[in-house]
């Protein structure tokens, strides 16, 4: 049985909710795997026509019989998980099996602090961040200051750790920020208050999922952001702090390249961004508000409106190199009906010169202009469709175009919310 990678080919928000759970319709799923990020992710998931949203916890949460595992590389508000647990429960989801990673980082409070007060002495250089704390934590763990999981269960551990998080912190935020420093006893009171919920969840995930493989069980790794949030491989700075590409799917869980069998890359039918940074195609014009209108571009986690734009087949192709995709899962096909010609970027044009491939500098990119290739729209209500029979000529050729210029097959097409509204292109 397979180990499967979900992730977002573009800005984030592309979907993979709805990815995860049509896989989780063809493929007996025992364990869903989020792997790096934390609660500033988004995942909506509609089911029998309600609507879910999971942000911290995996979207296969509600997938009946299946683990879900928050992995070592994941950063925890135990606050935030506990929140978005209750929220689950008090609509009837079952969350028993969960499993939180010994290794995973802990968000302490403290993180939200330094994030948000960061962002705003940033001003015109924002970054764009959520504030949620988590750029900080991860920021701790390479600083070696970083507090983990495990360490919410020995109190004095815990102390040492909060304090020689808080020694420069707290002279940042008096001296450079004219904040009230933060209380030492007031964050271990805090993260203790988590401990009796949270003990009875936490594992050694890499040991669990390597055992499950070698048992023949089929693990779900999902993705948060994407792969131009990426901070490798993404538009630096403007980019996420962790490794949401496929390469940080093995360091999240603690799983080899080797055991990996498939790579789905997530990506729309157009192109979203939430947050600060350089977009090629983003739509200043009505088509740019229908498409946030038609498509509801709100993010998810954060409430705030999405940036939009024509498809960029450079990034589709990038994507398909950085994380070796063998599948693209292409969502929100349905939003384009009602265009007579839909414009899709081919190449870049940078002072004068042609590029079809990905520019090496941020300062290039910053100055890339899109080339397009324009298709005819099919001006039809695609939403009914279920195989790729039934879409109009016009959407079936939109696709197979997508398919060729972007370097990867496309296993499947989404042409609404609904888990129902799914088109198998290619059978896995």
């Amino acid at each position: 049985m397979p180990a499967i990678v979900i992730l977002g080919a573009q800005w984030g928000d592309e979907g993979k909710g709805k990815a995860t759970d049509q896989l989780a319709t063809t493929e007996t799923i025992d364990y869903v795997v989020r792997t790096s990020g934390g609660h500033n992710a988004g995942h909506t998931i509609v089911v029998n026509g309600e609507k879910f949203a999971t942000h911290l916890l995996p979207s296969g949460i509600l997938t009946p019989g299946a683990t879900s595992v928050i992995a070592n590389g994941v950063v925890v508000s135990p606050e935030a998980l506990f929140r978005e647990l209750d929220e689950l429960l008090a609509r009837g989801v079952e969350v028993a099996d969960l499993v939180v990673s010994a290794n995973a980082h802990v968000i302490a409070s403290y993180h939200s602090t330094i994030d948000k007060v960061t962002e705003r002495f940033l001003g015109k250089n924002q970054l764009g961040t959520t504030g949620r704390g988590i750029g900080p934590a991860y920021s701790d763990k390479v600083n070696r200051i970083g507090i983990r999981v495990a360490d919410l269960f020995d109190e004095g551990i815990l102390r040492q750790k909060v304090e020689a998080s808080l020694d420069l912190k707290n002279h940042v935020l008096a001296k450079v920020y004219n904040r009230r420093a933060i209380e030492v006893d007031a964050i271990v009171e805090e993260l203790l208050s988590y401990v009796d919920r949270l003990r009875p969840m936490v594992r050694d995930t890499s040991l669990l999922l390597n055992t499950a493989l070698d048992e023949g069980k089929t693990v779900l790794f999902e993705g948060a952001q994407a792969t131009m949030l990426d901070v490798d491989h993404g538009t630096y700075p403007f980019v996420t702090s962790s490794s949401p590409v496929a390469g940080g799917v093995c360091t999240g869980a603690g799983v080899g390249p080797t055991r990996i069998d498939r790579v789905i890359g997530v990506i729309k039918a157009y192109t979203t961004r939430v947050g600060s940074g350089p977009f090629p195609t983003e739509l200043f014009d009505e088509d740019g508000i229908n498409l946030q209108k038609i498509g509801g571009e709100i993010g998810v986690s954060t409430g705030r409106t999405r940036r939009c734009g024509w498809y960029d087949a450079v990034v589709a192709r990038y994507s398909s190199r950085v994380n070796g995709l063998t599948d693209y899962f292409l969502t929100k096909l349905d939003v384009l009906d009602s265009w007579e010609r839909i414009p899709v970027c081919v190449a870049y044009e940078i002072d004068g010169v042609r590029h079809d491939e990905m520019p090496m500098t941020q300062t290039e990119f910053h100055h890339a202009k899109p080339v397009y290739e324009f298709f005819d729209g099919w001006k039809t209500d695609i939403s009914g469709c279920r195989t790729f029979d039934d879409l109009p000529k016009n959407a079936q050729a939109y696709v197979q175009a997508l398919e060729e210029m972007s370097g990867t097959r496309i296993w499947g097409v989404g042409v609404g919310p609904g888990r129902e509204q799914t088109i198998e292109v290619h059978p896995a």
